[in-house]
This record gives C-alpha cells, sequence and structure tokens, in this order.
C-alpha cells in the first residue's frame, strides 16, 4: 500500500471481541447478513490499513506482544497495512494517562531511556521474525502531555526546559529501538490536538527545538472534544506548511444514534455534543466520513495521507474488558449492536 491514501480502521479490540462472543455481517450486497472475518468485511468495503496497540503488561492478556503477534499475521494474511502504536503502558495511555509500565517503575532515567529503546527493538524483531514487518509506528499514544509520567511529562507544572528535554530523549529511545530493526520504517509522533492550530504548533515546534526525528505527524479529531471539521482544516494546512511531514488523522469516530444498548453507557449520548450538519444517523455518520476525508484530502502540498477510524467495530458483546474498560463506544461504531455493517462504512 506504499503510496496509496490510507483508509484505515483501528481494530485493537478484535480479539477479545471475537473471545466475548462478538461476529460480524455484512450490511448489503449479495452476502448482506452473512457472518464472515472482520479483517475481510472491512477489506470489501475499502479498507487498506489497520491500526494495532500494543501495551506492555496489560491486565487481562489483551493487546500484549503474543496477541499482537497473533493479529499481526491475521492483518498480513488479509493484505493489509498495518500501523502499530507503541503505548509505554500497561493499560490506557492518553492526555488524562501516560502512566508507565509497572516493571518500569523505580528505574532511573537512564535506566528507563534504555528500557524504552530495548522494548522497542524486541518487539518489532519479534514481528520482523515471522514476517510481520508493521508498515508504520507510533511512538507514543496522544503524547501531548508527554509519556511515562513522572519522567517524561511536560504539562502543567512540568512544562519546563528540563522535562522537555527529558521526554524527547525517552522519545528518541523509542525511534532509534524502531530504526535499529528497519531504517526505513516511518515513525509517526501522535498528539490529540487535531482542531487546534496553537497548541499543535507548541508541541512540535519543541519537537524541532530538542532534534527529534520523525516522518509522520498523527492527529486525533473527535468532534465533541477538538472542534469542527474547519478547526481541522486549518490546523492540517498549518502543520503542512511548517513541518513539511506527511500527516494522518489517526483517531476519529462519530455517532450513528444516540439511542444505547440497554445497560452500556455511551460517551457521546447528547446532541449537544454533535458536528453541526451531522445527525446521529447512520446517514449523518457517513456524510461526516465523506467530509472528513475530502478535508484531508485538501490538506496543502497533498501532505494529508490518510485515516484511521478508532474502533468502528467495538460492538456490545461484553460489558466489562480486560483493562476494566466498559464499552461506552458502541453508538460510534461502523456495526451496529447486533455486528451487522452499517452503509457509512462503505465510505
Amino acid at each position: 500500500m506504499t503510496g496509496a491514501y490510507i483508509k484505515g480502521m483501528d481494530v485493537s479490540f478484535l480479539d477479545e471481541i471475537e473471545q466475548g462472543g462478538g461476529v460480524f455481517r455484512y450490511g448489503s450486497g449479495p452476502q448482506a447478513g452473512q457472518a464472515a472475518d472482520l479483517l475481510e468485511i472491512l477489506g470489501d468495503s475499502g479498507v487498506n490499513s489497520i491500526r494495532l496497540r500494543i501495551w506492555n503488561d496489560p491486565p487481562g492478556g489483551f493487546c500484549n506482544l503474543e496477541r499482537t503477534l497473533f493479529m499481526a499475521r491475521r492483518i498480513k494474511a488479509a493484505g493489509l497495512g498495518f500501523l502499530l502504536d507503541f503505548h509505554y503502558s500497561d493499560k490506557w495511555a492518553d492526555p488524562a494517562n501516560q502512566w508507565k509500565p509497572q516493571i518500569w517503575t523505580g528505574l532511573d532515567f537512564e535506566a528507563l531511556r534504555l528500557s524504552v529503546y530495548e522494548y522497542t527493538l524486541e518487539v518489532l524483531e519479534a514481528l520482523q521474525y515471522q514476517g510481520t514487518l508493521p508498515d508504520m509506528v507510533q511512538i507514543g499514544n496522544e503524547i501531548t502531555p508527554g509519556f511515562l509520567w513522572e519522567e517524561g511529562r511536560v504539562d502543567g507544572q512540568y512544562d519546563t526546559q528540563e522535562q522537555w528535554t527529558r521526554f524527547t530523549e525517552l522519545v528518541k529511545a523509542g525511534i532509534a529501538g524502531a530504526k535499529e530493526i528497519a531504517p526505513e520504517l516511518p515513525v509517526m509522533i501522535h498528539i490529540d490536538r487535531g482542531g487546534d492550530k496553537d497548541a499543535s504548533r507548541r508541541f512540535f515546534d519543541r519537537f524541532e527545538e530538542h532534534g527529534v526525528e520523525y516522518d509522520v505527524i498523527g492527529l486525533s479529531f473527535y468532534p465533541w472534544w477538538h472542534g469542527t471539521l474547519a478547526d481541522l482544516e486549518q490546523n492540517l494546512g498549518d502543520l503542512a506548511q511548517r513541518y513539511d511531514k506527511d500527516i494522518i488523522v489517526v483517531e476519529t469516530a462519530y455517532p450513528w444514534t444516540l439511542a444505547g444498548p440497554e445497560g452500556f453507557p455511551l460517551i457521546v449520548k447528547e446532541a449537544e455534543q454533535l458536528h453541526a450538519g451531522y445527525p446521529a444517523t447512520v446517514e449523518g455518520q457517513a456524510a461526516y466520513l465523506r467530509d472528513l476525508h475530502e478535508v484531508i484530502r485538501r490538506t496543502r502540498h497533498d501532505r494529508g495521507i490518510g485515516c484511521y477510524y478508532w474502533e468502528p467495530a467495538w460492538i456490545p458483546s461484553q460489558h466489562e474488558w480486560s483493562v476494566g474498560h466498559a464499552n461506552n463506544w458502541s453508538n460510534l461504531t461502523l456495526f451496529d449492536y447486533e455486528g451487522r455493517a452499517l452503509a457509512s462504512l462503505d465510505v
């Protein structure tokens, strides 16, 4: 898929959903209603790349190295591209949570930096050995406030020159581990401020200042948190001009309903959370996705190279998950509550 516009999906929960009894079905065409491997359904819809997160030692065992190796074989067998997202944590890493793996607590800074390098190298070496090396890697997930707290923290009182030096040294260690295995492997740096031009500039200017060498900018863009499509378009244009790097909207989603399944919470459940002009219907979801892709494709200098939808298949097949996180995403999927593909998947 080198050079192709990326039409991607993050299906990191797939392994666990299947083991919890989840089943996926085609939504239309001659195979309508037929159960099939999710990756087959996605590929038939035009998806060309899959994103997986990897946690160091997660409770429950999903998204660890062993299961990542298993999923990587499936992705490559399906002929799909593969983006691997290093969280460098045993659980969720996001702007509110960037906690280091338990096994790395208590390490001094140099030992921590070496651990980041060695872990990254060892994961990619294992993937390379089985012939499933990713096509791209992320060094950290939504790392706007830093990662591997507190050593790599840069928000609030930690927003100091000393902390930015430590944070970027840890990032450089991850990049070095990746490049040791595959020097040409594209490296993404991912923040969560898709609609925030000023915050994006502040972050990536710091990386320029500290000489972090990476290849791709990744952004999360959820309208209820990150603004409007117009905000996103302005930021994409500014980033493309300012840093001259390819850009991917590496996380997004939109609701197809505000009526949740019984017993499951919803993170988006109010009309006030919606983007103006896009109702919480299958048609509204499809329109949002069409317009989002057009915004990305319009990025100046052709630097907008694709998008990944976050957990389009996180259907309510069970209430609690191995990481202790209830499914609050089931109306933000591209499948209905019974696992049948929605028309919006074909966008």
